[in-house]
């Protein structure tokens, strides 16, 4: 690839049409999300749909577009920490959808096999899949590396080199630097940013894959074998040795990017030992859900399960949103621990029949069965796991398998009732 003459496009403002601007909003409005400070939902949006396109489709190409401060929103990162959120306004939500649009063609192709967030056709199992060929061809040792507060502490020079290495429409580039330093609202006061790229934004997952791509290129050529997903990503080596040295260069390559690793999260270790990775916990004799996984599940089951409220339909509905979304994520062909799964049905059970008799006992076990549950319409995470004999899936056809497959919950016949506790 460096060997490569960079070929940069020129004309991109050209390319605002308004078919593009409407497929942007038909993206914005998939993904659904909250309103800006200027307290515009999709749907307002929408009710004046071609008139807002319009105008906003001559903002971005005059060059005119100012877009409006973020909306600051904290979500729960652990149970010390919250990550900030930057939440765009609609209107600016499709402007940065119209961007990523266009940049997207132009970097996709130069960016590295080995990165899989946030683009077509990739995701976390082909990820977490590609590891673990890694550990079978003989790589057990791992750098598990965790880059501080990336979103938060990119440059905003790094981005912008980074796009214009392949970009030399001035409009565009002027448009990206200004949402990059649009500011956002807390508590009613206006805060400025002068560095990071905020979560939340469409145009974020993009621009971090732009800046990490020279990491990926620069490991590449110092034969260095990795797994990255956005900020997340691990190498593999064959020796402790070369694990030191592979976790050396990465200080140096994110120092040139302006970036460092977290002295508390990055370590390095073995596959025999395990480590987290996307959710899972990867190790030789298993691949489960990490504790944090469990506790955040459990944490919206208690949350839905209160004992002071009533057994009603909607909450079967509820947890089935809770349990559906999980276990299509962590019952994968590579998932070992179905055994969690059962206990964690359990215990669901358990909350359910606390709500329904307003107390915890055993005896309640007889008065309300499994089958009652089947009955009611409750849905099990066990029921979505592989059976036992399905063989791990082979690199040659992961990728696709993973991506293609559809979980569908599996009925388990002819289980006897297992005391819950």
């Amino acid at each position: 690839m460096a060997n490569q003459p960079i070929k940069k496009a020129h004309s991109l403002t050209g390319r605002i049409t308004y078919g593009l601007m409407l497929q942007a909003f038909k993206a914005v409005k998939r993904n659904r999300g909250a309103a800006g400070i200027d307290k515009v939902s999709i749907q307002m949006f929408a009710a004046n749909l071609d008139q807002n396109l319009h105008a906003l489709m001559r903002d971005l190409k005059e060059g005119t577009f100012v877009p409006l401060p973020l909306r600051r929103h904290y979500i729960p990162k652990s149970p010390t920490e919250d990550r900030a959120l930057g939440i765009p306004a609609v209107r600016d939500r499709v402007g940065q959808e119209v961007l990523r649009r266009l940049l997207q063609p132009i970097f996709e192709p130069t960016f590295h096999d080995a990165s899989y967030g946030f683009r077509p056709e990739r995701n976390c199992h082909q990820a977490i899949q590609a590891v673990l060929n890694f550990h079978e061809s003989g790589f057990q040792d791992v750098v598990d590396a965790d880059i501080a507060g990336f979103f938060d502490n990119l440059p905003f020079k790094v981005i912008m080199a980074a796009v214009a290495q392949r970009v030399a429409d001035g409009n565009i580039l002027r448009l990206i630097e200004k949402f990059l330093r649009s500011g956002v609202m807390e508590d009613g006061a206006f805060k400025p940013t002068s560095v990071g790229t905020p979560q939340g934004g469409v145009l974020s997952p993009l621009l971090a894959n732009i800046v990490l791509n020279h990491l990926d290129w620069q490991l590449d050529n110092r034969g260095w074998r990795f797994v990255r997903y956005a900020d997340d990503f691990v190498l593999v080596c064959q020796t402790p040795a070369k694990a030191e040295e592979a976790l050396a260069h990465v200080r140096l390559i994110l120092r040139d990017l302006g970036l460092t690793l977290s002295e508390q999260k990055t370590k390095i270790t073995t596959y025999a030992k395990g480590y987290s990775f996307l959710g899972f916990w990867l190790c030789s004799r298993s691949r489960r859900m990490r504790p944090k996984s469990v506790q955040k599940f459990k944490d919206k089951i208690r949350e839905l399960t209160c004992r002071k409220l009533n057994l009603e339909a909607k909450v079967i509905v509820q947890l089935n949103q809770v349990i559906r979304g999980t276990a299509q994520y962590f019952a994968t062909p590579f998932f070992t621990a179905r055994e969690s799964f059962h206990k964690l049905d359990s215990w669901i059970r358990m909350r359910l029949r606390s709500m329904k008799y307003k107390r915890r006992c055993l005896e309640d076990n007889r008065k309300m069965r499994d089958k009652t549950f089947a009955r009611l319409g409750l849905l099990t995470l066990e029921s979505f796991c592989w059976p036992r004999s399905c063989p791990r899936m082979q690199s040659d056809s992961s990728h696709k398998a993973i991506s293609v497959r559809k979980v569908r919950p599996r009925v388990d016949r002819g289980r006897r009732d297992r005391p819950e506790t």
